[in-house]
């Protein structure tokens, strides 16, 4: 087995009329994210941060924002398929760390059913996830409330066999 780290990144324009969708929560906010799907930033976030530690594409690649199948899509619902494509591929999920950069509303009281909803959909324990929040600090498109932002960093363990992940 070797171990392996990736990186995701995503980020949505806050828009009137949808609902606020964070790591599978929703949150009370007069504005929500805009996306093909439910546009959780950080569910897409940590998506793509494992589907590049186990080298297998990005999000786009598997859940395309052109397919209707994917319209309004619940987000932890594709997130359970990147990880059974890990599992499929023998690779373990050790660790998830993710920021959330989101101006407001402020995200602290949602955390514990973030992390409850982000464990079971990843299939890990209590201490194999860490969520953080912060803000823009007024400046750039989070500071002026037009976007929210997600960044993940994924570790697993996966065969040494490039056959296994590819």
């Amino acid at each position: 087995m070797s171990i392996a780290t990736g990186l995701g990144y995503d980020v949505h324009q806050l828009v009137e009329g949808r609902p606020l969708i964070i790591g599978g929560v929703q949150i009370p906010h007069t504005h929500g994210l805009l996306g093909h799907s439910d546009a959780d930033v950080l569910t897409h976030a940590i998506i793509d941060a494992l589907l590049g530690a186990a080298a297998l594409g990005d999000i786009g690649e598997h859940f395309p924002d052109t397919d209707e199948r994917y319209r309004d899509a619940d987000s932890l619902k594709l997130l359970r398929s990147a990880v059974a494509m890990l599992n499929e591929r023998g690779c373990s999920i050790e660790h998830v760390d993710a920021t959330v950069i989101l101006e407001q509303p402020k995200l602290l009281p949602h955390r514990p059913q973030i992390h409850a909803r982000l464990l079971e959909a990843l299939g890990v324990a209590e201490g194999q996830l860490n969520l953080k929040a912060t803000r823009g600090e007024g400046m750039g498109f989070i500071g002026r409330l037009e976007g929210a932002a997600a960044l993940a960093i994924a570790t697993i363990t996966r065969p040494d066999s490039p056959a296994a992940t590819g």
